[in-house]
C-alpha cells in the first residue's frame, strides 16, 4: 500500500519561510519523479514544482520560481520542499504525488500516488 504523507504545513507571515516534507512507503521512491501541486479555495489544483529520479533535474512553477526549492533524500524516501519570501498568494492545500513517468509531469492526471496534503497559510 503506497503511502505518502505530507508534514511541515502551518501559519507563516509574509516574507516567512516554510520547510514542507513528504514521507513515502510502499513504492520504489528512487523510481518515481516527485511533484508538488497546491489547491487554494476556489482554484484548480496547480502544478508547484517536481523532481527527477536522482534529483538531478528540477522543474518549477514561474509563480515559484526563486522563491522555492525542491529536493529529495531517496535514502530516507522523503522530498522536500523549502519555501522562502511567503506572499499571502501562496496560501494553498499543498500537496506530494508520486509519477513513474519523466514527461508531462506538469499535468496531476499523470501522478498515480498523491498524499493528502497540508495546510499552508500565510498572513500579510
Amino acid at each position: 500500500q503506497v503511502q505518502l504523507v505530507e508534514s511541515g504545513g502551518g501559519l507563516a507571515q509574509a516574507g516567512g519561510s516554510l520547510r514542507l516534507s513528504c514521507a513515502a512507503s510502499g513504492l520504489a521512491f528512487s523510481g518515481h519523479t516527485m511533484g508538488w501541486f497546491r489547491q487554494a479555495p476556489g482554484k484548480e489544483r496547480e502544478f508547484v514544482a517536481a523532481i527527477s529520479w536522482f534529483g538531478i533535474k528540477t522543474m518549477y512553477a514561474d509563480s515559484v520560481k526563486g522563491r522555492f526549492t525542491v529536493s529529495r533524500d531517496n535514502a530516507k524516501n522523503t522530498v522536500f520542499l523549502q519555501m522562502s519570501s511567503l506572499s499571502s498568494e501562496d496560501t494553498a492545500v499543498y500537496y506530494c504525488a508520486a509519477s513513474t513517468t519523466v514527461a508531462a509531469i506538469l499535468n496531476p492526471m499523470n501522478y498515480a500516488y498523491w498524499g493528502q496534503g497540508t495546510q499552508v497559510t500565510v498572513s500579510s
